[in-house]
């Protein structure tokens, strides 16, 4: 399970907290992703973490019991998907081994692709999926009988629109073939040219192409889709807290300690634990965090952290807002004023 690297792309959230760990639907991501990996019944799980945010990572999956496993935690310094496996190389052995992105969600579960990867004694099987735009991917060329024949890391001119889905599983030849790559131009072990060493060497290499939604989480709005694709699929209507001269229309959840007053919300929406949601609109797809306080405001598409304060904002929409923040009307008209880190970006 790989839950490293830096996530550039999604600081400042990032500068305090793994990628991974951003919630969508008020669970973090890699828990959707945890949970695909338990129902195969694998008991044993590497953890992948980076040294600036493994401490966060070892704080929520702790020791993997409440997914019925247990997790050993591997650090390692970003330098490809590849060197991950090379660095987990003490950890795996000579065993079988599934290798999942804690950032990518996807509608179906993992369990079908390790069946058939026993039942047909494969070396390995990567799951594909149709993309629009494949110069953004690792993509592969498949033959009529689905054994990949090549495989090109964001090609310019597009050779195939099969991109590859963060699930791979591998017999332990793959460590082989990566002891026989080069690093990339980007200076990483490339699981591309990994995959693309076995079967030049006559490895059973196959490929599943998923027939559902599949979402890569590396920027707010990859994170804003994925949040209201999991409401879309698994919010229940479901009202824990108190409701006060409020409605409440659609599929809602209001978890316990919550309290609604003089409101209105949408859903598919999640209000969590301890929240406070007074004279205000929360409308479809927003997911709002634990212990967090709306007052006078009209809040859509939005995924709001925990601990957070907003009042008094006319509208807030297509808004990523992390933990402890406080988002707040200034009671003098046309005036701004902000306190944000770096990488923050800001739409007035």
């Amino acid at each position: 399970m790989l839950s490293g690297g830096k996530g550039t792309r999604l600081r400042p959230l990032t500068f305090t907290l793994a990628k991974q760990l951003i919630p969508v639907a008020n669970k973090p991501i890699l828990g959707y992703v945890l949970d695909q990996v338990a129902e195969t019944g694998i008991k044993e799980v590497g953890v992948i973490i980076a040294p600036e945010t493994g401490q966060y990572v070892k704080e929520y999956v702790q020791d993997g019991s409440r997914w019925g496993f247990h997790v050993t935690y591997i650090s390692q310094e970003p330098l490809g998907l590849a060197h991950a496996v090379k660095t987990a190389r003490g950890f795996l052995g000579r065993d079988d081994f599934v290798m999942c992105l804690g950032d990518n969600l996807q509608g179906k579960g993992i369990a079908p692709l390790v069946e058939k990867f026993s039942g047909e004694a494969l070396d390995a099987l990567i799951l594909l999926k149709e993309v629009e735009d494949p110069s953004k991917f690792g993509v592969a060329v498949l033959d009529s009988k689905g054994n990949i024949v090549r495989l090109v890391e964001k090609p310019k001119t597009p050779v195939s629109n099969l991109a590859i889905v963060g699930t791979y599983l591998f017999t332990a030849k793959v460590h082989e073939a990566i002891e026989r790559i080069k690093p990339s131009w980007r200076g990483e072990l490339e699981i591309t040219d990994a995959i693309q060493e076995m079967v030049n060497q006559g490895c059973r290499v196959k490929a599943e192409i998923l027939d559902t939604w599949w979402l890569d989480t590396g920027k707010k709005d990859d994170i804003l889709a994925a949040n209201a694709k999991i409401l879309d699929e698994y919010i229940k209507c479901e009202v824990k807290g108190e409701v006060v001269n409020s409605t409440v229309e659609g599929r809602v959840t209001v978890e316990k300690g919550a309290k609604i007053v003089n409101s209105s919300i949408r859903g598919p929406a999640v209000i969590g634990e301890n929240c406070l949601i007074e004279n205000s609109f929360i409308g479809p797809y927003t997911s709002i965090g634990n212990n967090t306080q709306i007052a006078d405001s009209n809040i859509e598409y939005c995924v709001i952290m925990e601990n957070t304060l907003i009042k008094g904002v006319e509208r807030l929409e297509e808004s990523l807002i992390g933990k402890n923040a406080k988002v707040t009307k200034n009671s003098r008209k046309n005036t701004i004023k902000l306190h944000i880190g770096d990488y923050s970006e800001v739409e007035v």
